[in-house]
Formats: structure tokens, C-alpha cells, sequence
């Protein structure tokens, strides 16, 4: 049999997902940045006496790209979806006047 009380019930759809895959998918984008910064650290030792302009730019990216990489991936976990509301209201009945005939709307009786 169902238990019929106020417990509380949850929508599955409405569940973030869980915590080792967050932070499987969090360490997924810091190794992947690291490893763009890691080439382009390589790329300027490479170009830096070949094309000094493009060395420059891939350096400035090893520089700045370790701080967008920690940012990312201390971002936190996503925020649940809003989901619409499970509660449903009961509907609103007219109250019945003191003669047993239903009120008239706008108007009040004597």
C-alpha cells in the first residue's frame, strides 16, 4: 500500500548530476587547458627566433591561460534546472451566501 502524507516528492529529471562525475568532468577541463598552455609554452621556445609575433601571442596564452584554467575548474557545481512546481492548488469555490443561492460577483446584497 502508499503511504498518503505530506511527504515530499522529488522529480528525478530535476536531480543535478552526481558528484564524481562533476568532478571527473571539472579535472577533464583543467588537463585539457593545461595541455593547450603546455603547447603553446613549447610553440614560444619554438618560434621565438622564427616569428617573434606569433611567439609573443602563444606566450601571452601560457601566461594567462593557468588562471582561466583554475577559474573553470573551481566554477562549482551547476545549478539544478527549474523545474514547474509539483503542487497543484485545490480550485477556489464561491462561498455559498446565508440563503443557500450563490453570491453575485461585484455586487453585495443588503
Amino acid at each position: 500500500m502508499r503511504k498518503r502524507g505530506g511527504s515530499e516528492v522529488f522529480r528525478i529529471t530535476g536531480a543535478r548530476q552526481g558528484l564524481a562525475e562533476d568532478v571527473r568532468g571539472r579535472q577533464r577541463r583543467y588537463v585539457i587547458s593545461m595541455s593547450v598552455r603546455t603547447v603553446s609554452v613549447i610553440a614560444t621556445a619554438l618560434l621565438w627566433n622564427v616569428e617573434r609575433h606569433v611567439a609573443i601571442v602563444t606566450l601571452a596564452l601560457g601566461v594567462l591561460l593557468p588562471y582561466v584554467a583554475v577559474v573553470i575548474a573551481n566554477a562549482g557545481r551547476e545549478t539544478a534546472p527549474s523545474l514547474p512546481s509539483t503542487f497543484v492548488p485545490a480550485p477556489v469555490r464561491p462561498a455559498l451566501g446565508a440563503d443557500g443561492s450563490a453570491p453575485e460577483s461585484g455586487a453585495e446584497r443588503p
